[in-house]
């Protein structure tokens, strides 16, 4: 017997990979020190379970229309604002989570042959979802020399009459980089000149330590050909909910709506009426967190900098930090990959290769902050240990 030879197309994320291997580690005795999985280390903010718990006792726990519980999709409406997006409830549909707004954008967007230009280094989803709905994903690099921007000269020159479809993700993940005013108003203007989709994946977008809110999707002649994926999973520590969503031009809806339908039905009616306690309510949780973010991503900028062999740049957003380690890698003849395994099994620090994001990545890891400063400061204690104790010989012990 045989699997579909669609499945093929699909990758995984290596951070589950790691995790799992992690978990193993503390099984058998060991004390971990997760930089692995991308997940806030807040809790879910008290209103926001009350309004789920809520939603429960009063029996909200049947079907919810498809595209969303309506009083969400206006709230989310409402919320683009801040980042300059005009929409109104008619452009949301609601997702369990935001890797099924992004499939269902893929699906809805890309055809057999179509060309995608997908961030190398990126979130490897990209390129699942893209293979998987026949096209063909082309890689674009970051600017490394501007704190991982897009690359907008490098995307240019990646156009073909065969591209259909640009991913940015903003802020980006594994870097935290963000895009200028600039930067979006030329990939604007790219996008117009050759009648391209823009998925902008804002999963993110709340996390920033320059205190910006932007969108590609509010500059003149883009909300017609974006579509926005969101989520609360990040921005208000709602991983396991699993709420997402996408906004789009109003002609795309019941696209995205019936394919909603053929896959999950709906989201969870109950954990509609949390996320629209998240958007309506107190945000002082999640500044708090963005500020407790800020500290922790300077703390391990500086201590990660004083390592020698290794250079990091401070990420402008999200939670990771993306370090530069090619100077240990050249003298031990290590990879990144490598070095990550080893640096979990002997001083059992989990973190992930640079790698595990595309080619893109070698040389680097990716490392989540969002975790108590002790851990991180055991973390980098760990780190230049093991970094000081490589010679060259031990490269053939990998």
């Amino acid at each position: 017997m045989h699997t579909a030879a669609r499945l093929d197309t699909l990758g995984t994320e290596q951070a589950y990979v790691v995790l799992a291997a992690a978990r193993r580690l503390e099984a058998s005795g060991h004390k971990v020190v997760h930089l692995e999985i991308g997940e806030p280390d807040m809790p879910t903010p008290p209103h926001v379970v009350e309004a789920g718990v809520r939603a429960l006792r009063d029996g909200l726990t049947r079907y919810a229309l498809a595209a969303g519980v309506p009083e969400l999709r206006d709230a989310i409406a409402r919320s683009l604002a801040a980042r300059g997006v005009r929409a109104t409830a008619e452009n949301v549909v609601v997702t369990p989570g935001a890797k099924p707004a992004l499939f269902c954008t893929a699906l809805s967007l890309i055809g057999p042959g179509d060309e995608v230009l997908c961030p190398d280094p990126g979130f490897p989803i990209y390129e699942s979802v893209v293979r998987f709905a026949g096209g063909r994903p082309v890689y674009y690099p970051l600017d490394e020399t501007r704190e991982f921007a897009p690359h907008v000269d490098a995307i240019a020159e990646r156009v073909t009459p065969r591209t259909r479809v640009l991913i940015l993700n903003l802020p980006h993940n594994p870097t935290g980089g963000v895009a200028t005013t600039h930067d979006l108003t030329a990939l604007a203007a790219l996008a117009q000149r050759h009648d391209l989709w823009v998925i902008s994946d804002e999963v993110y977008g709340q996390i920033r330590y320059d205190g910006r809110r932007d969108s590609i999707a509010a500059l003149p002649g883009m909300s017609d050909r974006t579509v926005i994926v969101d989520g609360f999973s990040k921005g208000y520590s709602m991983t396991g909910w699993r709420l997402g969503y996408g906004v789009m031009p109003a002609s795309l809806t019941d696209a995205m709506t019936t394919l909603v339908i053929n896959n999950v039905s709906c989201t969870a009616t109950f954990v509609q009426y949390a996320g629209i306690a998240a958007l309506t309510g107190p945000q002082d949780a999640v500044t708090r967190m963005v500020a407790g973010l800020r500290a922790k991503r300077d703390l391990l900028v500086r201590g990660l900098n004083a390592i020698e062999g290794i250079t990091c740049a401070s990420p402008a957003g999200a939670f990771y930090c993306f370090p530069d380690l090619s100077g240990v890698l050249e003298r031990t003849g290590l990879t990144c990959k490598s070095f990550a395994e080893r640096l979990l099994a002997e001083q059992h620090v989990a973190v992930l290769a640079g790698t595990a994001f595309g080619p893109g990545g070698e040389g680097h890891l990716r490392l989540c902050y969002a975790t108590e400063p002790v851990e991180l400061e055991r973390a980098l204690g760990a780190l230049s240990r093991f970094v000081g104790a490589l010679t060259p010989a031990a490269a053939g012990l990998t």
